[in-house]
Order: structure tokens, then sequence, then C-alpha cells
């Protein structure tokens, strides 16, 4: 059993929102690897990274999604950082599930994140922040992804089936 879809990207793309909409329209269950690791932890995100560093919380976070891979089956959005892992980059290849990356404009991003207080690593100026990330992220993203679909200025019906239409072009018919 693997999941039915897996939806990477910076914060703010939407694979919360979107990975909902989108397990609603497969009649499959929906998870966040965020929330997995609370689950799992008993500790919120803000908590991990205060007392354990992102080292630490990267670690809990590639146990969770790595974990997910296998034993979950409906529609699954990881967190912005996860792909950072090497061990999570390897379980994605392995694993049947199609990977979709959400994409956004930065302005987009930041108006989706702005004063968002419960994501650590946008702490102080978040447009920096999120363009660091995104310069350190993207070719990880690409690594992992069979789709791309960009999330800006479109309606989250819009986006599930931009990623559907994505998925039967790459093969990966999930429906």
């Amino acid at each position: 059993m693997s999941p039915r879809v897996v939806l990477v990207g910076l914060p703010g793309a939407g694979k919360t929102t979107v990975g909902r909409e989108l397990a609603g329209r497969l009649a499959v269950p929906f998870a966040d690897s965020d929330d997995l690791i609370v689950e799992m932890t008993g500790r919120a995100i803000g908590e991990i990274f205060t007392h354990d560093g992102e080292p630490g919380f990267r670690a809990v976070e590639a146990t969770a999604v790595t974990d997910a891979l296998l034993d979950f089956d409906g529609v699954l959005a990881l967190g912005g950082g996860a792909v950072t892992a090497a061990e999570v980059r390897e379980a994605l290849r392995a694993v049947p599930s199609p990977v979709v990356l959400l994409i956004a404009e930065l302005e987009e991003l930041l108006e989706r994140v702005g004063g968002s207080h419960h994501r650590p690593l946008l702490s102080g100026d978040a447009a920096l922040r999120l363009a660091d990330l995104s310069e350190a992220r993207d070719g990880l993203y690409r690594e992992v992804a069979v789709a791309t679909v960009d999330t800006s200025r479109r309606s989250v019906a819009e986006v599930v089936d931009a990623v559907l239409a994505q998925l039967r072009l790459a093969g990966d018919v999930v429906e």
C-alpha cells in the first residue's frame, strides 16, 4: 500500500488545501505529514523546532513520511522541507506513488503564509526566507516530481483539475 498521490512544494503552495480537495474528489483519505508528526510525537511542530532544532525535526519528519509512504493509501501532503532529507527522496522514488510539485509566485506564497506564526522557518523576513527556501529546494522538488502544477491565481477546484490532468499525461491515472 502506498499513497495515491503525494504533494510537495514550498509553504503556501497549497499542498494541504489542494490535498484535501483532491482526496475528496478521489474518495480516499487525506494526511498532512505535519499532522502525522504531531500524532507520532505528541508535540507541536514549533515545540519540536524549539527544543530539538531543525535537524531533530527533520529526523522525526523523515520517519513519519517514510512510514506514511508504506502504510497510507490516500493523498499525502508533505511539509515543505521534507524533500531535503535524502532518505525521503529515496523513499519517494521507491514507491509507485506519483509526486506532484505545487508551485506559486512568491507574492502569492507570501500572501498565503503572511503573518503565520506556526511556520518556524519563515520567522523574520518571510519574503527573503521563502526566496532562499525556493532556491535551495527547487531542484529537490523537481528530482522527485512527475508533474508540476502552478497554483497561482487559481481556485482550489482548478488546481485539482490541473493535478489530475497532469497525472493523466504522465500516465499516473489515480481516479
